[in-house]
């Protein structure tokens, strides 16, 4: 705990209640009470055109605000940490608990992502082709079956990071017909991918239902998906809280799931959960309805011990693994977070399972040195409350991506304070456009790690990590605020 007496005299802490109810950077210790008890504290009195002030500097007002917030009602029954870090020395400027493991939230992105951009490469994209088997006659018929084969884009449909919508890919694919000449199909249409197989994500274990946000995970296998019915509904059985929080049951993986929005007249809706199912599905409809006859099915062939030799006929590819990422760090994307611990996992060790994901996380964080004191990676987004980490470690880490060649990759993606993603409506006044950083949160959990510009040109690395506060949320933001805009002068 930081000594109070280090930096304010007996005369400061009788002004000390004003000093810390302003809100500017350049705070000076003068008010009126103050100037009511110069007699009596035997103080110069003030010049006609000017008041001798009191100046601490900017980190002494980063420690106080600190010490102050030991007994704010809000953050003084909390565990909570902090630290704020200079890369150029690799000291520690200020922090309060940084060796405390605590449960980061969406600020478990930062690593998932990291890793997959060092492991990857920001240019890497995902692959999704149109192959056909067997031979076109001269009427146009294809003797054969096509192929879908998918490589695991997470992005696949969703307009996401620039992707493609299925009306998009799906013309594409029909464009690459005509120019095959192929005018009728006597054959099936063969979903082929090697990830994501089976059920496609399972929730992470240890998620709490019951949270403040809104996440989204995939839910399982619909191979016989309708695509005239994109969204799956599901009757409300009893009552659910008025903020809109729902859950369903699939029946397609016949687990209970997360829904995402509600219609109203008791109807749930979710998101699609097999994008390559749909995909092919939406794609037989539309050559059927333009007249592109499909003797066969839509069938998925997970394995093939005896594959037919095929042509390419069309490629679509993702967006790049840095667009990706971007979307996933400004929208804290958890659907997007979960396969992309799944690609680095399928890529390394040849398994889309979350285990083998986090197998290849934890071992790329040993390899480059974080402090795995205090570490428990559960999943990819942040979801579990498994998840714990250190504030010390957080910053260390972030200051190590500093000298890697992806790092302006990896600053853009993170919201911009008073600007972009989830930090638009935080540092609105002092900060704006100067905190680089990933939020978190979850139920009683407010997280936020980053990079800082200081007004003097510095670059810091701050970790601000709460678990079990009292109060609100938009309060505990208020108080990072608070904490964070004197370091601002650092």
């Amino acid at each position: 705990m930081i000594n109070f007496r280090k930096y304010i005299s007996g005369i400061t802490v009788l002004a000390s209640g004003f000093f810390l109810a302003q809100s500017t950077v350049s705070t000076v210790l003068y008010s009126q009470a103050y100037d009511n008890q110069k007699n009596s504290l035997n103080l110069p009195s003030p010049i006609t055109s000017t008041v001798e002030k009191t100046v601490l500097s900017a980190k002494e007002l980063v420690d106080i605000s600190v010490n102050t917030m030991m007994s704010d009602p809000v953050l003084k029954n909390a565990n909570w940490g902090f630290v704020v870090y200079d890369p150029k020395t690799k000291k520690v400027i200020s922090s309060y608990n940084e060796n405390t493991p605590l449960v980061p939230a969406s600020t478990t992105k930062l690593l998932t992502t990291e890793t997959a951009l060092n492991l990857l490469g920001e240019n890497y994209r995902w692959m999704t082709q149109l192959e056909y088997s067997g031979n076109i006659d001269e009427n146009g018929v294809l003797n054969g079956n096509l192929y879908i084969v998918g490589s695991g884009d997470p992005s696949l449909g969703t307009n996401k990071a620039g992707a493609w919508s299925y009306r998009d890919i799906v013309s594409d694919f029909i464009s690459g017909m005509s120019r095959e000449g192929i005018k009728k199909v006597n054959g099936d249409i063969i979903i082929q991918t090697a990830l994501f197989k089976g059920n496609i994500s399972r929730l992470p274990e240890n998620v709490v239902w019951l949270e403040n946000n809104n996440y989204y995970l995939p839910v399982g296998t619909t191979r016989e998906i309708n695509p005239a019915n994109e969204k799956l509904i599901v009757k409300k059985g009893s009552s659910f809280a008025a903020d809109k929080k729902y859950f369903y049951v699939s029946p397609y993986a016949n687990q209970m799931v997360y829904a995402d929005s509600y219609d109203g007249v008791g109807v749930l809706t979710t998101k699609l959960p097999d994008a390559p199912s749909y995909l092919a599905n939406t794609f037989r409809a539309t050559m059927v309805k333009s007249g592109l006859a499909v003797t066969g099915k839509v069938t998925p062939r997970i394995t093939d011990t005896a594959p037919e030799s095929r042509k390419l006929i069309a490629a679509y590819k993702s967006p790049t693994l840095g667009d990706i990422i971007f979307y996933t760090n400004q929208h804290s994307d958890n659907s997007l977070a979960e396969a992309l611990l799944k690609t680095v996992g399928f890529q390394k060790l040849g398994d889309q399972t979350s285990e083998s994901g986090r197998i290849v996380v934890n071992s790329h964080l040993k390899d480059v040195s974080f402090d795995i004191n205090g570490l428990n990676y559960i999943d990819g987004s942040g979801l579990s409350r498994s998840n714990t980490v250190t504030p010390i470690s957080q910053v260390k880490f972030l200051t190590s991506l500093m000298d890697e060649k992806y790092y302006k990759t990896y600053l853009t993606s993170l919201p911009v304070g008073g600007q972009s993603g989830t930090l638009k409506r935080m540092f609105i006044g002092a900060g704006n456009g100067q905190i680089f950083a990933k939020t978190g949160t979850l139920n009683k959990v407010k997280a936020l790690a980053g990079y800082m510009k200081t007004n003097t040109g510095r670059t810091l690395v701050f970790s601000f990590l709460v678990n079990n506060y009292s109060g609100s949320v938009d309060q505990v933001k208020a108080r990072m605020e608070r904490i964070l805009q004197p370091a601002l002068d650092l």
